[in-house]
């Protein structure tokens, strides 16, 4: 059996507890270089056979799992985060269905999820946005059109850029391009939870000189939105006039919402 497991964005204790099962029982792990943390794999048993990806083609890949899962052995691929964002694990799934072989994926904490916690916000917030826009930008790989930074903002949603850290200033003229004012709150999370983490506050137009301030071009999510500043409607699910199936309306429960400072 071969397992796709997201390690989480970085702290050891963030993988899930059926990852970290998995890994312990493993005869073969094949990690994603220096994206996934190294305290990971103290989890591996003596004589599991470890293997670094960073140094790896597709192909390679493909060379070292199929032979180990063929012999009965138990097989980990280890991504960063979750497989399902830019893990680039549909490509080795397709490839290995030519061998008839049984995969399983395992999902993990994504980055997003874990810069969220370490601006200590909430993506989704009563008429500021409630839909979160994952994207990059165009580098190497190509962005169909219509999904590029431009046209993603002007929907004025919550948004959260991966693989652009390097690519700020454009990142930053395509963000007013689409709409967004160079006032516009942002935020710059590098390593999110790792022990490393640093969050830097900023704004869509000084992106670019932020991450230069701190040294950051590599490793880091970028967030962008109304999220990020303190306005926003309070949740009608927890609001005393709002009656469910659970709960009645009791108008005389209703109290200030509390100022945030």
């Amino acid at each position: 059996m071969i397992y796709f497991i997201g390690a989480g964005p970085g702290a050891e204790d963030l993988i899930t507890v059926r990852g970290k099962n998995l890994l312990e029982q493993a005869d073969l792990i094949i990690y994603a270089g220096s994206l996934v943390n190294p305290g990971l794999l103290k989890y591996a048993k003596p004589e599991c056979v470890i293997m670094n990806s960073a140094h790896m083609t597709l192909e390679e890949v493909i060379a070292a799992m199929v032979p180990a899962a063929q012999e009965g052995k138990l097989v980990v691929r280890l991504h960063t985060g979750d497989p399902s964002v830019y893990g680039a694990h549909r490509e080795q799934i397709d490839l290995l269905r030519g061998y008839d072989l049984d995969f399983e994926i395992v999902p993990g904490v994504s980055s997003f999820c874990a810069a969220a916690a370490a601006l200590k916000a909430e993506y989704t917030l009563p008429n500021i946005s409630q839909s979160v826009i994952i994207t990059r930008m165009e580098g190497r790989t190509p962005v169909p059109n219509r999904q590029k930074i431009a046209d993603y903002a002007q929907h004025k949603a919550t948004m959260v850029i991966f693989l652009s850290s390097g690519m700020l200033e454009k990142l930053s003229q395509e963000l007013i391009k689409g709409g967004y004012k160079a006032d516009t709150p942002a935020a710059i999370v590098y390593k999110a939870s790792w022990p490393d983490e640093r969050v830097v506050k900023c704004t869509v137009g000084t992106l670019a000189e932020s991450a230069a301030k701190y040294g950051i071009n590599k490793t880091a999510l970028i967030t962008v939105g109304g999220f990020l500043g303190n306005e926003y409607d309070r949740s009608e699910l927890y609001n005393p006039t709002f009656a469910h199936g659970f709960r009645e309306a009791d108008p005389s429960k209703l109290d200030l919402k509390p100022e945030v400072k």
